[in-house]
């Protein structure tokens, strides 16, 4: 008897490996809070039974990613080679960090490029122009994508029903007095800058900061990534955002256009 072919999906969860799972589940536990944790409130953070996450512990110490006494466990710098590989693998940092050098030395102001990762934003490359106090967002930096520059003019990317159902469902916290969560108000920002081609968000991911994006398109016009510059409100107005800085995102952006596949 001729054996049946498995559908996509059934190949899908045989190959899906729950061992490797659970591991990296508790790996991104250890960033919920500063400092060692025990082998409890890992176990609750990862939602796994106390005997398992043990287990996992134990084989990540093995691998180097983690050190622990048996109570308390914390990460090891083994484990920015994760960080490392994903940066040195990664077409969008290569492609856009000389981007980023140049705009930020132009506008003497910190210049960002971020992805979108499920609901949020992460920010994965990063300029700082020379003598200037390299503060701000971070390599590895995650915020919501629905109240930060970078994030909406990625969102832009979805058709307005697909972009509607997104923000009903995605969480929507309140960070700043000026976030604006109802979705309806969302989704005539969002389709505005999608529009307008750039986003400028004052105040509504963190209080005295504002920034202006722009999202980065590939060769075939799809929305792979955004880039920022941002600033103190007390410092740069928003009015110099989209007259000065913006000119330079959008350069920067359509620049790189054609290499991205």
């Amino acid at each position: 008897m001729p054996k049946l072919k498995r559908s996509q999906s059934e190949e899908r969860a045989t190959d899906f490996v729950e061992s490797l799972d659970r591991g990296l589940r508790l790996l991104q536990c250890f960033g919920a809070t500063t400092g060692p944790m025990t082998l409890s409130d890992l176990a609750r953070a990862a939602e796994l039974p106390r005997a398992t996450a043990r287990r996992m512990l134990f084989t990540l110490q093995r691998g180097g990613f983690v050190a622990g006494d048996g109570k308390l466990f914390s990460l090891t710098p083994h484990v920015l080679t994760l960080a490392a590989s994903y940066l040195r693998s990664s077409q969008l940092v290569a492609v856009l960090q000389p981007v980023l050098d140049r705009v930020a030395t132009a506008a003497q102001e910190i210049s960002s490029l971020a992805v979108l990762d499920g609901d949020d934003v992460v920010f994965v490359a990063r300029s700082s122009p020379a003598r200037m106090f390299s503060g701000g967002l971070e390599i590895g930096y995650r915020l919501p994508a629905f109240c930060t520059s970078v994030g909406r003019a990625m969102l832009g990317q979805f058709d307005d029903a697909a972009l509607a159902a997104r923000l009903k469902t995605m969480k929507r916290e309140i960070l700043t007095p000026q976030t604006v969560t109802d979705p309806k108000a969302l989704l005539a920002s969002i389709t505005a800058d999608r529009e307008q081609g750039y986003s400028l968000v004052d105040r509504e991911a963190e209080p005295h900061f504002r920034s202006i994006s722009v999202p980065v398109r590939r060769y075939d016009g799809v929305i792979v990534a955004a880039i920022n510059m941002g600033a103190h409100v007390d410092r740069v107005p928003a009015g110099e955002m989209v007259d000065r800085l913006l000119p330079l995102l959008r350069e920067g952006a359509e620049s790189v256009r054609s290499q991205l596949l």
